[in-house]
């Protein structure tokens, strides 16, 4: 197994549309919920979102091309450039059969959908656009990226719902420790802030219904949850082999150690925490570390009643008598849920809290329920060392994905 380490990140998201403004809201605590204004949400019950308003796409693509790409495509290519100028890579040098991008997406290209399917029922199949299918099929944002940078290697879009990136990021890392790849994009793109994706969710009433108060809506392991917030956005990391990385003096933010993928094998959309506490401890072994190792958690921690309760169970399972002293905190208390491009924001997170050795907070944690009892970093960010990190992903369907992640020593 060799060595893999990121070397580049990007983002787009409720927080931020670079990674640097997404960690200083992070540790200073910010929310990036909203309101919605839209008259199309007025008869849905949730009337609130992380979503983005001041993305520059013309910084990335020509106009022509942001008239046929979907959001989450312009989304993901944004971060993949960002992580690529951060990873200050030179396109000319690398070999790019042996560089690869697995770019997911829960749900793809939703909006372009919609918009195809509206204008068949109101002026006939004859207008439905050529470019429907290539535009809004979940790969796009990956075969964009491969088009723009001539990347030649492996290439695939995972759609695992709240685990695609984590997924993405995992498999890549194995493909580059086994010797197939020397580098590759990973992460996840997200645009579905749409009235028919609310109108589902809260027909499941599975989302938050705090419309009066849209920062304090996402509140993990509190008492007073109702439900996530929906978010959108993506988060791409590259991933180097170490040697390839060290060869051309890359800046090496951080290196992912280990990696667990599991199934519930249980329900739809209830999660069975026996799943997430196998795919943590997956990810410890293959990190070659122990449950007291761990110094920090960047939660699933959706703020769906259930779904806490579940995560804090498999964390119990895991650490045992070491849960005492473990930190763990929810971050999509800020950002909202970004989906499928969740645990590519997070990984960010979690490797910029490795880096500054600051543990970012789980705001809105005013009255932690009762069966949530660990130390969630409530409200303020917290210093201290981390040196080994876990960054959870679960998805309906029961997929589970965790990251382990190690703070960078030559």
């Amino acid at each position: 197994m060799r060595r893999v380490v990121v070397t580049g990140m990007g983002v787009v998201s409720p927080l931020g549309n670079d990674v640097e403004t997404l960690w200083n809201n992070i540790r200073n605590g910010e929310s990036g919920i909203r309101p919605l204004e839209s008259e199309n949400y007025a008869d849905i019950n949730t009337r609130i979102a992380g979503y983005i308003d001041e993305f520059n796409g013309e910084e990335y693509l020509e106009g022509k091309e942001l008239k046929r790409y979907d959001l989450f495509t312009q989304y993901g290519y944004a971060a993949a450039m960002q992580a690529l100028e951060s990873a200050e890579l030179d396109l000319e040098t690398i070999d790019k059969d042996r560089a690869g991008i697995y770019i997911g997406s829960g749900t793809g290209g939703l909006q372009t959908l919609l918009n195809n399917h509206e204008t068949m029922l109101d002026k006939g199949t004859r207008r439905v656009s050529p470019f429907l299918i290539p535009t809004m099929i979940n790969n796009m944002a990956a075969g964009l990226t491969a088009i723009k940078t001539g990347f030649r290697g492996p290439s695939f879009a995972a759609v695992s719902a709240c685990a695609t990136s984590n997924h993405a990021i995992g498999e890549a890392y194995l493909n580059i420790a086994h010797g197939y790849s020397d580098a590759i994009l990973a992460g996840g793109a997200e645009a579905t802030i749409t009235p028919l994706y609310f109108a589902g969710f809260s027909k499941m009433r599975a989302m938050s219904t705090q419309n009066d108060a849209p920062e304090k809506a996402s509140r993990p392991f509190d008492s007073d949850r109702d439900g996530f917030v929906m978010s959108e956005g993506a988060g791409v990391l590259f991933l180097e082999e170490y040697e390839h990385a060290v060869k051309r003096d890359a800046p090496i933010i951080g290196e992912i150690v280990g990696y667990g993928s599991t199934t519930d094998a249980y329900h739809i959309t209830e999660p069975d925490y026996h799943g997430a506490a196998k795919a943590m401890k997956l990810a410890i072994d293959r990190a070659q570390a122990l449950p007291e190792d761990i110094d920090y958690i960047n939660a699933h921690g959706t703020s769906t009643p259930a779904g806490d309760i579940s995560e804090t169970k498999a964390i119990k399972e895991v650490f045992g008598e070491h849960v005492s002293g473990l930190k763990v905190s929810s971050t999509k208390s800020m950002t909202g849920h970004m989906f499928g491009a969740a645990g590519g924001a997070e990984a960010i997170i979690t490797l910029k809290s490795m880096n500054e050795n600051l543990f970012p907070p789980t705001i809105n944690l005013e009255k932690p329920d009762p069966e949530c009892d660990l130390d969630y970093i409530p409200n303020e960010a917290a210093e201290g060392s981390i040196n080994l990190a876990l960054s959870n992903g679960f998805g309906f369907g029961g997929h589970n994905a965790v990251i382990a992640f190690k703070k960078y020593n030559p």
